[in-house]
């Protein structure tokens, strides 16, 4: 076949040494931490998140998405919270206190065709190009899965800052709508 030149050609040079391979990361502008919450009753609710780990790289960002469950696929009570590293997805947080939320509840039946799609794009919002002023203003996203119907809700930092908050949701499309 056509691959044998290459395969004795490869056989024949040996290994590669690693000294030789210089694989280039990407690094992100934040460093981020993805949290994961699954509730029970019997906890406190602060023991019920759960670091699960941080990132600062395009290429560690995708490791940590090809290894964890599709959002589609938690059971209910579950989230995954992604926020900058330094900042816990509670409301208590010191950068969270004056902030607020853009919130999307999709159906039941949204679960399976939509929700997916949505969280994944939101997380690249979030991650992405630098976004200018809004950037430093979202805290970070979260994907809640319920019985009822599953939400995305994206935190900002400054609730009463109305022309960033607008910004974020509606410029900017943090929520995978197009402006």
């Amino acid at each position: 076949t056509a691959l044998l030149p290459l395969r004795r050609k490869a056989r024949d040079e040996g290994p590669v040494e690693a000294a030789e391979v210089e694989l280039e990361l990407h690094p992100l502008q934040n460093k981020w931490a993805l949290w994961f919450f699954k509730n029970d009753f019997s906890r406190a609710w602060q023991d019920n998140l759960h670091l699960v780990t941080k990132f600062d790289t395009v290429e560690d960002f995708w490791a940590m998405y090809s290894h964890i469950q599709l959002a589609s696929k938690l059971s209910s009570g579950c989230d995954y919270a992604l926020f900058k590293d330094g900042i816990q997805p509670m409301w208590e947080d010191s950068r969270n206190k004056r902030g607020g939320r853009w919130l999307v509840s999709l159906a039941k039946h949204q679960r399976h065709s939509k929700l997916d799609l949505l969280w994944l794009e939101t997380l690249l919002c979030l991650i992405g190009v630098n976004r200018g002023n809004t950037a430093g203003r979202v805290c970070g996203a979260v994907v809640n899965i319920r019985t009822k119907g599953d939400k995305i809700s994206v935190w900002t930092q400054e609730a009463e800052n109305q022309a960033s908050v607008l910004h974020i949701g509606i410029e900017d499309s943090y929520l995978g709508f197009p402006p």
